[in-house]
């Protein structure tokens, strides 16, 4: 985060001259100490997010993936003269920990066409899906996989 608040003060500078840079540096650390003292960050967050990074970006790749080939399976059900849809309502529960990889889990099956998420209450979700088809696996999916690996180790 260190490192994030000086890039943005070089960025919205504009320039980079050594008082610009060490302005910056002491502006950065004062706007760290803030976010550390009242806002419950910490160092140790920092620490986590940069061991997890690979797999932010894992998952970042898988979901862009997942909404590729959904955009694809709705075209096909929505162009096809013979497809009947049959909506369904499901309703699951996960066994995500943390309320960053629920609510993460969430915002996934919403971004991923043909499905959205209706509730998240504690760990159980009720999604809508277009169609049967679609609500296969929706439990056991490539996100809960992902979204494990992530909490492994997460901060406090």
């Amino acid at each position: 985060m260190y490192i994030i608040l000086f890039l943005i003060w070089i960025i919205f500078n504009g320039n980079l001259t050594l008082e610009i840079a060490l302005f910056g540096l002491v502006i950065a650390a004062v706007m760290y100490a803030f976010i550390c003292r009242f806002m419950g960050y910490s160092i140790k967050k920092d620490l986590w997010f940069c061991r997890k990074s690979l797999r932010f970006l894992q998952y970042a790749v898988v979901l862009v993936w997942e909404i590729v080939k959904a955009n694809a399976s709705v075209m096909r059900m929505i162009l096809s003269p013979r497809f009947h849809n049959e909506p369904v309502l499901v309703r699951f529960q996960t066994d995500l920990k943390t309320r960053m990889a629920r609510t993460l889990l969430a915002n996934s099956i919403t971004l991923t066409p043909g499905t959205i998420t209706v509730s998240l209450e504690g760990n159980e979700y009720t999604v809508h899906c277009l169609d049967k088809s679609l609500a296969e696996g929706i439990d056991s999916s490539v996100f809960v996989r992902l979204l494990r690996g992530l909490e492994e180790g997460g901060p406090e």
